[in-house]
């Protein structure tokens, strides 16, 4: 084998090992993880406020990840 061949089978080893090196959460991140405002749905109240207007506004519901707005005269 030539050395630049055994240079990069090295290389894509180590790549291929190191990529792996973080495959969780660490205790001392877990606090910061479990506060409301990082919950997908932290505020189910204001959620549903928003959809209540989102629907009175659009005549629809559900699919939060739109931008758009609507006259609101329903």
């Amino acid at each position: 084998m030539s050395i630049k061949l055994k240079c990069c089978a090295l290389l894509i080893g180590a790549s291929l090992l190191s990529s792996c090196s973080n495959l969780g959460v660490k205790p001392w991140e877990r606090d910061l993880l479990a506060k409301k405002s990082m919950q997908p749905n932290g505020y189910p109240l204001e959620t549903a406020a928003d959809d209540h207007t989102y629907f009175s506004k659009e005549a629809s519901a559900g699919g939060r990840g739109f931008g758009g707005g609507g006259c609101g005269c329903n």
